[in-house]
């Protein structure tokens, strides 16, 4: 990962350029430059040589012209939350940390949109949003920005009912590695002019183009919520009460799959007291009637597949703490294991072809001796495996990366994908070969042609 001496010289000319623009902003310490160039993933990290945190999309402009000048690599930064290496500086170069470009543009209430910068945060736009009776629905949960979530086609919890950052990004704007600018669409709900542009930015996680800009769907904020809490006997079980609800067109706006581990994690870690057993947690959006009428029909079909219970509640109070309890799964697992970093993969299938997917996998694990909780937005589709993995152990790391290897291919084979949500970053890419074959070569050629330097995030997606 390190840089050759030919590159060493431009980089201090783009260096002294940048600084003669921006001055103290560009960051070159140590500690800052290893801080930008980690995720949240059990990848590793590579530091870039320096770090500036911009505040316009004419800054990123600026920054674009000198590296493409001088054939410095740029890292796009928004709050370091992606999974697949996503920010790691494989080749050095410049961070563009986007986190002060932090503004809410444009509420257009009557349109339901909002225009906004990349560095706000879906907490951020929501709190903004509090007294219009609209919502922004996408909850990867983390706090990560708009930016980031548009970049690695982020989903979440909510994603079976809104959909993911694909169905709710209107258009972005964006810098391109030569400096020029452009916007993809307009603000209409729909269009035909053209290539879709729009949708070649989301998830393309920075390597075709950096985000400074981005209008996005918006909700009215339901009448009413309820959630529900449900325990199974086995996985299958619980999974093929999903499958049918889904079948019927319950419009469950949650539904999220903990297996014992995770639920065994989440008691010690959040002082709850879940029977640890397989569990759905699910949310109901609608009117009062409504939300009644569908966890009613929800407990129906739990029971045909041998729930042991079916509890919910309207209580905002109790809500909030099962599914914050839900969002902190991540650190319950690692908690789970003190010498152990956590290793979080995802895979989706079709919804079909998840209870196989699952017991494929959890009689794998079940082989291993890696410890691995399960949980899972499945009402699309898409689990996650959080191995517990001591990075020190080449033989332990070894057979986490088998495993993973089985898993990502096993959900391939079920005409699934290697990744539902964390994106690609570099910790995914033989996987992606793997799974589109040729149409990675056609991805290749698009890049080459909006970055045929190759200095956007380099070494990520293809």
């Amino acid at each position: 990962m390190g840089k050759s001496q030919q590159s060493i010289k431009p980089l201090k000319q783009a260096l002294v350029e940048l600084h003669a623009v921006f001055a103290e902003r560009v960051q070159t310490g140590t500690a800052v430059c290893i801080q930008h160039g980690h995720d949240e993933s059990f990848h590793e990290g590579a530091a870039p040589d320096c770090v500036i945190a911009v505040q316009s999309t004419e800054e990123v402009q600026q920054i674009a012209e000198i590296c493409s000048m001088h054939s410095v690599a740029m890292v796009p930064w928004g709050q370091g939350t992606s999974l697949e290496g996503q920010v790691a500086a494989l080749q050095g170069g410049v961070c563009i940390d986007l986190s002060q470009m932090n503004q809410v543009l444009q509420v257009n209430a009557e349109d339901l949109d909002v225009v906004l910068q990349p560095g706000v945060t879906r907490r951020q736009l929501n709190e903004h949003l509090r007294d219009t009776g609209l919502f922004f629905p996408i909850d990867p949960g983390a706090d990560a920005s708009l930016g980031g979530m548009a970049s690695t086609r982020a989903s979440g919890t909510n994603a079976v009912r809104y959909g993911t950052m694909r169905e709710n990004v209107l258009n972005v704007t964006a810098v391109l590695a030569s400096g020029e600018v452009i916007k993809t669409a307009h603000r209409a709900r729909k269009s035909s002019a053209g290539y879709d542009l729009t949708r070649l930015f989301v998830g393309a996680e920075g390597t075709l183009g950096i985000i400074t800009e981005l209008c996005v769907r918006v909700y009215g904020r339901p009448e009413a919520k309820s959630s529900a809490q449900c325990t199974f006997n086995s996985i299958d079980d619980a999974v093929q009460t999903v499958i049918e609800a889904i079948q019927i067109g319950v419009p469950v706006a949650r539904i999220e799959l903990l297996d014992h581990l995770s639920v065994q994690a989440i008691n010690s870690y959040s002082d709850l007291d879940l029977p640890q057993m397989p569990l759905l947690l699910m949310e109901f959006h609608g009117s009062e009637a409504g939300v009644k009428e569908q966890a009613e029909t929800i407990a129906a079909i739990a029971e045909q597949y041998n729930s042991v219970d079916f509890i919910w509640t309207t209580d905002p109070q109790e809500q909030a703490k099962i599914w914050r309890a839900r969002h902190d799964a991540a650190y319950a697992i690692k908690a789970m294991r003190s010498d152990g970093e956590i290793w979080s993969t995802d895979a989706c299938v079709p919804i079909s072809k998840l209870a196989k997917c699952i017991s494929d996998t959890v009689a794998d694990l079940e082989e291993s001796n890696i410890l691995a909780p399960i949980v899972g937005h499945v009402g699309d589709g898409n689990f996650h495996l959080c191995m517990l993995v001591d990075h020190k152990s080449a033989k332990e790391v070894a057979a986490a990366q088998a495993l993973h290897e089985r898993m990502i291919k096993r959900a391939i084979s079920l005409d699934g994908t290697c990744t539902g949500e964390h994106g690609i970053g570099y910790g995914k890419r033989e996987f992606l070969q793997h799974e589109l074959g040729p149409a990675v070569d056609v991805m290749r050629s698009i890049k080459a042609a909006l970055d045929p330097q190759s200095l956007m995030n380099p070494g990520k997606v293809v």
